[in-house]
């Protein structure tokens, strides 16, 4: 989808979709998701999930891209993982890249195929329209891979990328680092020391980051109570929550979502 700054912005939506790439074609652009500003420049490609919300945007020109998880599936698992691991679940943190000069014309060259393709009418244009996304796709996942490369081995570097993805199916339920430390069949000693190795944060702090993200989202765009916040989120009493919450955001969660609405006002 080609969009411009006279485009009605819902195309932004990434609710509706699982993943939304979003690559920039005109002057720098800006865009506030999960009320983070991040700076996106020509020809690069800005990486989001439903569990983002787009706040604001400002842009001259962009190319859209949106699917859902299960298209990865059949795209093998060195593919799916390096997806899952570096695209899908590093929520706390919105993954940009930046296409080269060198690179760019083979971007270009998929894009304007896959836009002539969707004036074909017969019936292999799905297969069609199928492989050249799968193959934009996988041209993301090798920049992100090599832009992202670690001396560590590649099993070390799976057991980090599943256990970003079991905390983002379980984190609603399960606060604790033995939990996700036995689904990987490991103690919470060594997932401990194996984060240490590899990155500047703990399993723990995981956990709390993709609670807090949540969290605020729900504190900040929806009208629930924040009882009803704090039960989704698995705790059993708001003062928990609460006191959780403000040690992380420094506010409480009611002066949060007072901060939020004097904002917006």
């Amino acid at each position: 989808m080609e969009i411009n700054k006279v485009t009605n912005a819902v195309p932004f939506d990434t609710i509706s979709t699982d993943m939304t790439f979003v690559w920039n074609r005109g002057c720098t652009m800006n865009i506030v998701v999960n009320q983070i500003v991040y700076t996106v420049c020509k020809n690069d490609i800005i990486i989001l999930t439903n569990h983002h919300s787009i706040e604001n945007i400002g842009f001259e020109s962009a190319r859209l891209i949106k699917f859902n998880l299960p298209f990865i599936y059949n795209m093998g698992d060195e593919v799916e993982n390096s997806l899952k691991g570096t695209l899908f679940f590093n929520i706390t943190s919105v993954p940009i890249l930046s296409i080269a000069e060198n690179e760019l014309h083979v971007f270009e060259n998929s894009w304007d195929i896959f836009c002539n393709e969707m004036k074909s009418k017969d019936n292999m244009q799905y297969d069609m329209l199928q492989s050249i996304l799968k193959q934009i796709i996988i041209l993301c996942a090798r920049k992100l891979k090599k832009e992202n490369n670690t001396t560590s081995s590649e099993r070390e570097a799976d057991i980090l990328r599943e256990f970003r993805f079991l905390v983002e199916n379980y984190f609603v339920k399960h606060h604790d680092v033995a939990f996700y430390a036995s689904k990987l069949n490991k103690s919470p000693k060594t997932l401990s020391n194996l984060f240490s190795s590899l990155s500047d944060r703990t399993p723990i702090d995981i956990i709390h980051e993709r609670i807090m993200v949540h969290a605020r989202k729900q504190i900040y765009h929806t009208t629930k109570s924040i009882k009803e916040i704090a039960y989704d989120l698995g705790y059993e009493d708001i003062q928990t929550f609460s006191r959780f919450f403000k040690n992380k955001e420094g506010l409480s969660p009611i002066q949060y979502r007072e901060r939020g609405r004097l904002t917006s006002s």
